[in-house]
């Protein structure tokens, strides 16, 4: 079948955490033998801060690094109806315009014959509700929303005909141990600054615990502002920058623990749903030790996957056995590997949009579905 994906953007993950899923999603498809697209707008936000930062490079990288992967940018004068019109399913990321949102709807009501989804991977539908609540989504066949919680929104509010839980998930073609590289640093953290959703929190659970025990720690990510720069330093904290996601594997390989600090809008509003960090780290096999959230779906093991510190006392304490322990430091490993292997690969979210397809997809998907199935 032929997948055509919506997106902000597949060529660059500056400060954007769906595309890392949305790559491990579309490298799994065309493993499948399925095409896939993505369509991203030429000014998209964060590809112009990437190339700004990286310089033209950056886009040939990804190129190098994913030649699977098929995009095309689009511009106003973009004839969406005609790029749509052979696909077989369009998914529609909720970043995308709000007028083209409609659009893509429109297009489907008129006669198109692909399966349409909506697909929600943010906090806006709480925290920015009229934001949702002015998209329209009657002519979509669903909605996949990241998580639990956020799927009874939609449900409760009335946005969207069907709604899907569909959590991220790692790439473990990508996302794996690579144990023939040396550990040269005993922390990192993997992670941007944000919109202050969650600044206190990196200075409890990872600036005040690195300096009082002394480590031997990193942190990459963006839109750090200075003061947050200043305290880095202050904790002898070394400050990289961006990193691509592609080479993250290789940054968690070089260190012997990381940590996770959820965005706080997450834990209060919608939880259950964790960065995408979390299912990459544990992909990585390096042991994580995470700021409290609720793990409403249970999709861990809290306490065997990772450990959790409740206050930053506890995370300094928790870092310290880790770092000391080797069993435990071993056993944590094992159990987040088993847990990412057996439940939270893109192979594994593959299989459940399938399985969504099959549900409330057209008649052309659900026999093509079918006549695949038969085949095998």
């Amino acid at each position: 079948m032929k997948f055509n994906f919506y997106t902000h953007s597949l060529i660059s993950d500056w400060n954007h955490g769906n595309a890392h899923f949305l790559r491990g999603v579309m490298r799994d498809l065309v493993r499948r033998g399925h095409q896939a697209l993505a369509l991203e707008p030429d000014d998209s936000w964060s590809r112009a801060n990437l190339i700004a930062e990286q310089g033209p490079v950056a886009i040939e990288r990804f190129r190098e690094t994913f030649p699977d992967l098929g995009f095309q940018i689009y511009g106003a004068d973009f004839n969406h109806e005609a790029a749509i019109d052979d696909a077989d399913v369009v998914i529609v990321h909720e970043w995308t315009e709000p007028a083209l949102v409609e659009r893509i709807g429109q297009a489907r009501r008129d006669g198109g014959r692909f399966t349409l989804l909506f697909h929600d991977t943010h906090h806006r539908a709480v925290s920015a509700e009229g934001d949702i609540a002015g998209l329209r989504l009657d002519n979509y066949d669903g909605v996949l929303a990241f998580g639990e919680t956020l799927r009874q929104r939609y449900l409760k509010t009335g946005w969207g005909k069907r709604v899907y839980t569909w959590h991220e998930a790692a790439d473990d073609t990508l996302f794996r141990p690579r144990p023939e590289i040396a550990r040269t640093g005993d922390l990192i953290w993997i992670g941007n600054w944000g919109d202050d959703e969650r600044s206190a929190e990196i200075l409890e659970f990872l600036v005040r615990p690195v300096k009082v025990l002394g480590l031997d720690a990193a942190v990459r990510g963006v839109r750090y502002p200075e003061h947050a720069l200043e305290a880095l330093s202050e904790a002898g904290i070394e400050y990289g920058g961006w990193i691509a996601n592609a080479e993250a594997p290789l940054a968690f390989a070089r260190h012997r623990v990381t940590v996770h600090i959820p965005r706080r809008p997450y834990v209060e509003n919608l939880p259950g749903i964790p960065t995408i960090r979390v299912f990459e780290a544990l992909a990585c096999g390096i042991p994580l030790i995470s700021a409290p959230w609720n793990d409403a779906e249970n999709l861990f093991r809290p306490g065997h996957d990772y450990l959790v510190a409740h206050d930053g006392e506890e995370m300094a304490r928790q870092l310290s056995e880790v770092l000391s322990d080797a069993d435990l430091s071993d056993a944590l490993v094992a159990s987040g590997l088993e847990t990412i292997r057996s439940r939270h690969t893109c192979r594994h979210r593959v299989d459940e949009l399938l399985s969504v397809l099959a549900e409330c997809g057209t008649r052309r998907v659900v026999e093509k579905l079918a006549a695949k199935e038969a085949a095998e």
